[in-house]
């Protein structure tokens, strides 16, 4: 009688016992501020957010938890709790939560950047690895960079010369333009900026409608996050962003309408196929003549799409934040030049093939992408199931964002983290944890390309010209908003050819 009461009472305490370490085990959610009924912590996002979430980090941790409306959160800015999401939990992650802008301008979650982690993503990410990034595919359009690239310092030159040696120049047009016109005849054979282009006034369109479709992608959309509101639309954001999207769809279509005549008139189309083509959209053709199920219209111009807008905005935007920094550094300027001037031949210009050589320049690009990645935070991940991040539990359907801008900046992982120091990615002494293009299985496989255009263009301006600020007073660092971290004031610079350029001016023609 007394061992079954012993027992009775010792089965009790271990199952009273393993209920408490249980709700235990699912209470361990990691820190958060106090939320408000219904809105959660949206209180307290206010723009920049990228610095709002960084100094809520450092009050309640670097595993932070938000409720925003009905959806949750998690805020990362400690590099191992991003390396167990991205290894440990890699595949967890590799979703893509869903909103409203995304629906609308990612043909309904069908493009790479966007698309569910499944079949159709692999799918796409071989075709990236494969057809689109691939060394050879890269080294295929070399000469296209260097002519787009080359125009961009003809018109840079002349400017000069009629303005008696010298000219202000407004670069941050000039870079979205070479960016633009780079991505656009790899892509489709058509520019659309410079002297003697047809479609200028379209390209202006279109880039605007892009800025505009990033800026309303990087602004909190309170339908997303408190749903009911989206029953009355009640920004209006659903009918704005159906019209931003059929003009894009428009003009992506009528760029595959064009090279599919053009490739029809040289026999390189119908019943042809196995041609490449001479752009990407002829080279994505020519698979859709094998598999024309699944490479459809929607999909090539999905494709297109993604590389027209990531690449412009990411690349136009860092390389006006590294010659802002270059500008504030005239001793970095300096450096690079002298760099050029000893590894690159005096008879050439500076082309792909010498960016190896040039470490500087490379340590240059790699702080500017420390200091102002283009995209402050990774595109947001999506948890498919419950899993643990640093010890805490985190449920599915939770949004995970990494706050690249404040680890990039965080004094604990940086000496000095918010000043330009190319000299500290040399030897790195155990500084530094860095993300510019994400990680795991979706992050950018355009990384390579950046590289090699901000790295050609920015030695190429500053092999041929000097380069100095409008005025005494230092360029305005202040950032803007939005998905990327544009700047607010637009850059200009005066710009004089050195003495050498004579010698490249046929180069340049």
């Amino acid at each position: 009688m007394e061992l079954t009461l012993y027992c009775t009472i010792l089965l009790v305490f271990l199952l009273t016992l393993r209920h408490f370490l249980v709700k235990q085990q699912r209470n361990n959610k990691p820190p958060s501020p106090p939320a408000l009924p219904l809105i959660g912590h949206l209180h307290l996002v206010k723009e920049p957010l990228n610095q709002t979430l960084q100094a809520l980090s450092a009050k309640y941790g670097d595993i932070l938890s938000l409720r925003l409306g009905v959806r949750k959160v998690l805020v990362v800015t400690s590099p191992a709790a991003v390396e167990e999401c991205f290894t440990k939990n890699d595949v967890i992650f590799a979703n893509r939560p869903s909103t409203l802008s995304t629906k609308h301008f990612s043909y309904n979650y069908t493009t790479i950047s966007i698309a569910p982690y499944g079949d159709h993503w692999r799918n796409l990410r071989r075709l990236a690895a494969l057809e689109i990034f691939s060394p050879a595919r890269i080294a295929m359009f070399t000469a296209t960079r260097r002519r787009e690239l080359s125009l961009l310092l003809n018109e840079l030159l002349r400017d000069a010369e009629a303005g008696g040696g010298s000219t202000k120049v407004d670069l941050k047009s000039k870079f979205i333009e070479l960016a633009f016109n780079v991505l656009s005849m790899t892509i489709a054979g058509k520019r659309y900026y410079g002297e003697n282009v047809v479609d200028a006034e379209e390209a202006r369109r279109v880039r605007f409608i892009i800025r505009e479709m990033l800026e309303y992608s990087g602004n909190t959309n309170l339908g997303d996050l408190l749903p009911f509101l989206q029953w009355v639309d009640f920004q209006g954001l659903e009918k704005r962003f159906a019209a931003l999207m059929e003009k894009l769809d428009k003009f992506m279509q009528d760029l595959v309408n064009e090279r599919r005549e053009l490739m029809f008139k040289a026999g390189l189309y119908g019943g042809n196929g196995g041609h490449s083509g001479k752009t990407m959209i002829d080279h994505l053709l020519s698979l859709q003549e094998n598999e024309p199920e699944y490479y459809t219209d929607e999909l090539i111009k999905g494709i297109i799409l993604v590389l027209l807008i990531a690449g412009t905005d990411t690349m136009s935007i860092s390389m006006e934040w590294a010659m802002s920094l270059l500008l504030n550094h005239p001793a970095a300027i300096k450096k690079i030049k002298a760099e050029i001037d000893a590894n690159v031949p005096a008879d050439r210009l500076l082309d792909e093939q010498d960016l190896p050589k040039l470490s500087y320049l490379q340590n240059v690009i790699t702080e500017t992408l420390r200091l102002y990645p283009p995209v402050p935070f990774l595109i947001p991940h999506e948890a498919s199931e419950d899993c643990t991040v640093g010890g805490y539990n985190i449920s599915k359907g939770t949004m995970l964002l990494v706050n690249l801008w404040s680890i990039h900046r965080d004094p604990r992982l940086w000496d000095e983290p918010t000043k330009f120091v190319p000299e500290r990615h040399e030897t790195m002494n155990g500084e530094g944890f860095m993300l510019p293009f994400g990680a795991g299985r979706r992050k950018c496989p355009g990384g390579g390309i950046a590289g090699r255009v901000l790295g050609l263009t920015l030695g190429t301006m500053i092999q041929l010209f000097e380069w100095e600020r409008v005025s005494d007073e230092l360029v305005d660092m202040t950032e803007g908003t939005g998905f990327s971290i544009p700047k607010v004031k637009a850059l200009e610079a005066v710009c004089k050819p050195r003495e050498a350029i004579e010698k490249f001016s046929l180069l340049l023609n």
